[in-house]
């Protein structure tokens, strides 16, 4: 008798801290599967969704080994449904015939022009990047970019330098247009028209204001509202850039919803995360994407260590068809 009067108290208590467990996890999921940014806390949480899900499977697996058939019942099933939603991003989609110009877009957040200029030199001319998309650009960061050969391999450029992390701007190895594509935004979003051989593309060097902001996420989620949607009767369009946002964000989804594909979603690389660089905490997410017309096929995708920068940047390879 002593010994089971001893056990019930850990039993009550053990179940006590499952519910506990699992009742956070439904609400981290909630936002997710619900489509709630809400607050920046709650922005902050949908970041987190991959760690999230491995969190519910192994928090279901251990309640049912426990043989709290409820508790482990609910929280594996609704950890399937994100293990759904998640999953696909490790593993490459099926890849349509496109027959074009081949173009190579470098995205590469500078953290306030602090990034080192010849590291992104030696990437564009390592990876023959056609366009390279910056943000936090300042004015001594082109300085920089000069000194280094910038101009010698892309040529032609719109910057829009600022102090701080407002900045932006576009470099490339056929000639720009600037063009303002965008809506007014917290932080300068530069945009142009690349004439290539082939079929023109539009692009946007994309950097919403972070949503986990002291004033709140508002003004994240109206720069993200206000980046173009795809246009089926202009050029094809890119955005690329540090979008402050995961695939699981309302804002992002939104744009994968109207004609959008993310490039390392495309190849099977969308798990692998850009910032924080070489940290463990925050733990590293995937913020930094390049958003293409899904008529253009995807062929790959790379991310790249960036010295002096809290960013990895990406490259990826795609197709402009001949239409």
């Amino acid at each position: 008798m002593v010994d089971i009067e001893e056990r019930r108290p850990r039993s009550r208590a053990t179940t006590f801290l499952l519910v506990i467990a699992a009742t956070a996890f439904v609400v981290a999921a909630a936002f997710r599967l619900l489509g709630i940014d809400g607050t920046r806390h709650m922005v902050a949480t949908t970041a987190l969704v991959p760690y999230v899900t491995a969190a519910g499977v192994l928090l279901g697996a251990v309640a049912l080994l426990l043989r709290r058939w409820l508790v482990g019942t609910v929280t594996l099933l609704i950890a399937l449904v994100l293990v759904a939603a998640v999953a696909p991003r490790a593993f490459p989609d099926s890849r349509p015939v496109g027959v074009g110009q081949q173009v190579r877009v470098m995205a590469a957040n500078l953290m306030l022009g602090r990034a080192d200029a010849e590291a992104v030199v030696d990437a564009v001319r390592a990876h023959e990047v056609d366009v390279l998309a910056v943000q936090e650009l300042t004015a001594a960061m082109i300085g920089e970019f000069d000194r280094a050969g910038l101009g010698e391999v892309l040529p032609y450029r719109v910057f829009l330098a600022a102090p701080g992390g407002a900045g932006s701007g576009i470099a490339s190895r056929h000639p720009l247009t600037a063009r303002d594509l965008a809506a007014p935004s917290t932080l300068r979003q530069a945009g142009a028209l690349v004439d290539l051989p082939g079929e023109d593309v539009e692009i946007v060097s994309v950097h919403p204001l972070p949503p986990t902001s002291p004033d709140g996420p508002e003004r994240w989620q109206r720069d993200m509202a206000g980046l173009p949607e795809r246009d089926l009767n202009g050029p094809f369009r890119v955005l690329a850039g540090d979008f402050n946002a995961t695939l699981d964000h309302v804002g992002l989804r939104r744009l994968l919803n109207q004609g959008y594909e993310d490039a390392a979603d495309q190849v099977g690389a969308g798990l692998e995360p850009t910032w924080p660089a070489g940290g463990v905490w925050p733990p590293p997410v995937v913020i930094d994407h390049i958003l293409v017309d899904n008529r253009c096929p995807v062929d790959t995708f790379q991310v790249i260590d960036l010295p002096g920068s809290d960013h990895r940047a990406i490259v990826t390879q795609f197709v402009v068809p001949t239409r």
